[in-house]
């Protein structure tokens, strides 16, 4: 006949508050941006005739196929674009919190991933619990934000060479994707406006579906933090399998049935630490360079620092505001109408073709010379 199990109460303070807080600030941080950018937008739409605001170099987060391909190239020739800047540093600062302590952007400073939880919220408020797809539609519907990943990763990475990404980056199409953007949403056509706000109902139903279902950037963002040195592991042995970790989780990850919680859905929210009740039970591991426990305060600050000091290193090297002048905004918003995008794979091949012509004329043109 075994014993009871000696059940020490968890004592330790929660953090969800410290994530709301940061998670409001940041979003208070990019409604800021936009604002400013709405501003900037009005200046361009006078002909510069009303009060100028420079154009604030944060709405290059919301660029994610620019910074992306301004990251690829800066990784394969060590060049930093001028079209974009911020994006490339925001970016990295993304990448970075999650290779270190998981999917931790996702959760703790992602815009979009804060108004998912809000309306899960308000959802969970309307049905009085969580509703879950079935693993038969679940899983299927997962592994679309993987495909989407796959459709933005493979014309960069196997088809572009790096001429052709550099004049993609350099042309007038991306130089004004931040306006194209704003007046996608200013005049959003109506089929556009369905989707949204079927996304909507749908993230009421199912708590975090856009994040779950369809961000390309939370499946990069997963994938990246499989690799992370920091997880969440759970004691077995002081464990007493009250089941409230898993109905914490938001991405339904069974946390009461792992030592050690490996999934690329994981936020690193740490719901499922503050509803533990026992503890050290669930605590937070560093398995590099040794096992260690790491307190869920450290884990907080670790994760905004690494955004911080990232973007503060683009500010202080001057790779922040882009180069590009009042007028040329100004010229580039007169005719941005007639600014064409490369569609698809072959789009993509016919610019590497062309940035080949180019080189060798330029090759000619020099010989002759």
């Amino acid at each position: 006949m075994t014993g009871k199990k000696k059940i020490i109460r968890n004592q330790e303070k929660p953090i969800q508050r410290i994530r709301f807080f940061v998670q409001t600030l940041f979003a208070g941080l990019c409604l800021w941006i936009g604002v400013e950018f709405y501003v900037f937008i009005r200046y361009l739409e006078s002909g510069g005739t009303t009060s100028y605001f420079s154009r604030p170099p944060g709405v290059d987060g919301f660029l994610p196929i620019s910074s992306l391909m301004s990251f690829y190239y800066f990784l394969s020739t060590g060049e930093i674009q001028k079209a974009h800047p911020a994006g490339m540093f925001i970016f990295l600062g993304i990448v970075l919190m999650s290779l270190v302590i998981g999917k931790s952007f996702c959760s703790w400073l992602c815009p979009i991933g804060f108004i998912s939880e809000l309306i899960g919220d308000f959802g969970e408020k309307i049905f009085k619990r969580k509703l879950h797809l079935p693993r038969i539609l679940d899983y299927p519907l997962r592994s679309l934000k993987y495909l989407l990943l796959g459709f933005l990763f493979y014309p960069v990475f196997f088809v572009m060479s790096n001429a052709a990404i550099k004049a993609f980056l350099d042309s007038p199409y991306n130089l004004v994707a931040d306006l194209k953007m704003f007046y996608f949403f200013a005049d959003i056509s109506q089929v556009s406006l369905i989707v949204i706000s079927s996304l909507f109902i749908f993230s009421i139903v199912i708590r975090n579906f856009w994040c779950r279902y369809l961000c390309p950037y939370g499946a990069l963002l997963g994938i990246v933090s499989l690799l992370s040195p920091l997880k969440v592991k759970r004691n077995s042995s002081t464990c007493i399998d009250c089941n409230l970790c898993a109905k914490a989780c938001p991405s339904n990850i069974k946390v009461d049935k792992m030592k050690t919680v490996w999934s690329d859905e994981c936020t690193s929210c740490l719901n499922c630490i503050d509803a533990c009740p026992v503890a050290d039970t669930l605590e937070i591991h560093s398995f590099i360079p040794k096992r260690k426990k790491i307190s869920k305060k450290l884990a907080a600050i670790a994760l905004v620092s690494i955004f911080i000091i990232t973007t503060g290193i683009g500010i202080l090297t001057g790779n922040w505001q882009n180069e590009i002048t009042k007028d040329e905004y100004l010229q580039h918003h007169k005719n941005m109408g007639s600014y064409g995008h490369p569609t698809g794979t072959e789009g993509f091949k016919k610019l590497n073709e062309q940035t080949l012509i180019e080189k060798k004329n330029e090759i000619s043109n020099s010989n002759k010379n």
